[in-house]
């Protein structure tokens, strides 16, 4: 698309659910953005330029999902920077499909104009060093990426969470860890999922769980999962798209850092962003 095209069909974030009607996934992929000419989706599916894909999309406000034959354009290799990743557009060929992620772009412009403001981050970490770390890389958003005035609070246990979760002011989104004490990431999801004031709060789950996790993660109805050892500019990449997407629940996706780097005495707070994170706390993660 040359820069005369982006200027007609701008993007906007917003985080669709994908799923893919030809295949048997079990873990659902997610966009970072779309257009009224196209979309673009991390997945770490493999996939060439040319290639044509049936999408079956979801988003919160449609009464249904909706189908869509898309055509790769190009494909973005993960790196230190970004998650892996396909641009796709919808073929000329493909009229109906054209009008129908018309609709969807509208809709997006619609909800970008209308989300402006503070935003409320509610953290759930049981450890303080780790939840310092997660902190100063959410501050960046608000002193880098014109996230003004969002604020972060923290809660210790899921059931603390939850507490705060039913309080005011209300809360924008959710960043949690799986293991915890008194109330664990697991039950606090099915918590939110179950309340119907909550059911529509986006939740991002910092893990370092195996494959069974995921996917019950997944099923749970979350929005992004991060993979430990989490970077800066994962959790920065994935807080701004959330919150710039708004709710919309049920689009889970995986975006995984790199498994098994090794934590360094200057991954901590003010590391340069693109180094992971030592995010353990010395917990002995197992599964439950």
């Amino acid at each position: 698309m040359n820069e005369r095209d982006r200027r007609a069909h701008p993007r906007f974030p917003l985080v669709l659910a994908v799923e893919y009607p030809d295949s048997a996934p079990r873990i659902r992929d997610h966009t970072e953005n779309l257009s009224a000419e196209g979309l673009f989706i991390r997945t770490e599916r493999n996939f060439a330029p040319g290639d044509r894909v049936m999408l079956l999309v979801s988003f919160p406000d449609l009464p249904e999902p909706v189908d869509l034959v898309v055509e790769v354009r190009r494909v973005r290799p993960a790196d230190g920077a970004e998650p892996a990743g396909v641009a796709v557009w919808v073929p000329l060929d493909r009229e109906e499909d054209r009008r129908k992620l018309e609709q969807l772009s509208r809709v997006a412009a619609a909800a970008a104009e209308a989300r402006r403001g503070a935003y409320r981050v509610l953290l759930v970490e049981d450890n303080s060093l780790v939840a310092a770390m997660y902190t100063s890389a959410l501050r960046r958003l608000s002193t880098s990426e014109g996230f003004r005035g969002l604020s972060v609070e923290v809660a210790r246990d899921g059931h603390e969470a939850f507490a705060r979760l039913l309080a005011t002011p209300p809360v924008d989104l959710v960043v949690t860890d799986i293991y915890m004490p008194v109330m664990s990431g697991f039950a606090l999801v099915e918590k939110i999922r179950s309340e119907e004031r909550l059911r529509a709060l986006p939740v991002v789950v910092i893990s370092s769980g195996a494959v069974e996790e995921r996917e019950r993660l997944s099923r749970l109805g979350v929005n992004f999962l991060l993979q430990k050892p989490v970077k800066y500019q994962d959790i920065v990449a994935t807080v701004r798209t959330v919150l710039a997407a708004g709710a919309q629940p049920g689009a889970p996706g995986l975006l995984a850092s790199e498994p098994g780097a090794p934590a360094r005495a200057d991954d901590q707070v003010g590391a340069a962003p693109d180094r992971p994170l030592d995010t353990s706390g010395g917990k002995a993660h197992r599964p439950q």
